[in-house]
């Protein structure tokens, strides 16, 4: 690790030359074709480059792939004797996006229920933190299927591209739709749960396929990206803008209509699904006053069927559910509750 440390730094102190590197050549960049004909080519990274700000960027890929297998590898590690996990890759709009499905190892005569699992972060991915949820949601006797969608690191390029409230909602819609396919799920008993980012997916999952998932949970979710880019570091707002496509660059006073469309506050008429709310105060990420306030509003306003909890300064603030606290033991017995309710029983 320190050799890899060590390396990372050395790259990033090289800067990129201003004209293309000699020998093996120039990276290029990574870019899906716009153009749909047989025959257009895509643009991929060159492995060989002896460009250092390429090769810094080859190798931190290979880091997330060496860390996701490590991650994949510890769940299989401690709860193989009760659960089984498989990895697969799914169809969205010609993308194939791993998708992690967990099921209970004991066999059923029936289909069961399952739930769609979804991550937050800007680039972030299954890590041990899920486990416990995961861990309480099989052993109700759910299928859990996790999608890795586009955003989320350990799988290179072509997943690491980030389009926010885009492809991740169509690949999250992707995941529930190939669940509603598999022999031992009931395609009628679907569900989603998505915490920060991966909230405000389920949201917009629910609000643009209301008729796809029996139940949702959303653990303090992101509901308004104009609110939430008011709020942010410059530095953090230029990235957003700069790298999510259907942003174009421009910030919420520049292109106003591509943050409102990724707001799910603006569409809660659109739910059918019955939504359990978990968020706390303290929560200096998405502060609920602004979102998960504004949500329980709406969401009472329209006349959907809901319930809230919001916990009084959970220890660990915005990611309380990492923590082995009560307000996290009180959450995992709400979600798997509130499962059973709509969609259950699931043995």
């Amino acid at each position: 690790m320190l050799l890899v440390t060590a390396l990372i730094a050395s790259l990033a102190a090289s800067a990129a030359p201003e004209t293309p590197a000699a020998g093996k050549g120039a990276a290029n960049n990574f870019a899906r074709s716009a153009d749909e004909r047989e025959g257009a080519l895509d643009s991929f990274t060159n492995t060989g480059t002896d460009d250092p700000a390429a090769l810094l960027k080859h190798l931190q890929q290979e880091i997330y792939v060496s860390q996701q297998l490590a991650i994949l590898t510890q769940f299989r590690l401690d709860y193989s004797d009760r659960i089984r996990l498989s990895t697969e890759y799914v169809n969205s709009d010609g993308e194939l996006i791993p998708t992690h499905v967990f099921t209970p190892v004991k066999a059923s005569t029936v289909r069961r229920p399952a739930v769609v699992m979804v991550h937050g972060g800007f680039h972030e991915r299954l890590e041990p933190s899920w486990f416990p949820l995961i861990e309480a949601v099989v052993e109700a006797g759910y299928v859990v299927l996790f999608p890795e969608y586009r955003g989320s690191r350990g799988y290179g390029d072509a997943i690491y591209q980030n389009d926010y409230g885009n492809t991740d909602v169509a690949d999250v819609l992707a995941a529930a739709r190939y669940a509603a396919t598999r022999p031992d799920i009931d395609g009628g008993r679907i569900g989603i749960l998505g915490q920060s980012r991966g909230g405000m997916v389920t949201l917009l999952a629910i609000e643009r396929a209301p008729k796809q998932f029996k139940a949702a949970v959303d653990i303090v979710g992101l509901t308004d990206f104009v609110a939430y880019m008011s709020y942010k570091p410059d530095y953090r707002r230029k990235e957003i803008a700069e790298t999510n496509p259907s942003f174009k660059g421009k910030l919420p006073h520049e292109n106003l209509p591509a943050y409102i469309n990724v707001s799910p506050i603006n569409f809660v008429d659109k739910i059918e699904a019955p939504v359990l709310v978990l968020a706390t105060s303290g929560d200096k990420i998405v502060p609920h006053t602004i979102h998960t306030g504004r949500l329980i509003d709406a969401l009472k306003a329209n006349g959907k069927v809901h319930e809230a909890k919001i916990y009084d300064e959970a220890p660990g603030g915005h990611v309380f559910m990492k923590g082995a606290t009560p307000e996290r033991d009180d959450a995992l017995k709400r979600i798997v509750a509130w499962f059973n309710r709509w969609m259950g029983p699931a043995r």
